[in-house]
């Protein structure tokens, strides 16, 4: 597997990458082990870059909702209109 190609990857196929890399460095061949190894920063790598920018995305979203309500006009009712 080529670390170049794992941005191209959907996230549940990187999530299963992970795990099989993590299966093989325990329980695979001696080549399959040192590839795993050296691959696994990279997966780790990309899996943090993801989350950060998933995180990101939801504070955005939150402060444009917090924005949207704070330039909505209040709703008043008619007896404090009345008062």
């Amino acid at each position: 597997m080529n670390a170049a190609r794992l941005p191209e990857m959907e996230d549940a196929a990187l999530t299963v990458l992970q795990q099989n890399a993590e299966r093989l460095q325990r329980s695979g061949s001696k080549s399959q082990q040192a590839a795993a190894t050296a691959l696994m920063p990279a997966i780790e790598a990309e899996l943090a870059t993801r989350r950060e920018a998933k995180l990101a995305r939801a504070k955005e979203a939150a402060a444009a909702k917090r924005a949207s309500k704070a330039a909505a006009p209040k709703k008043t009712t008619a007896k404090r209109e009345a008062a």
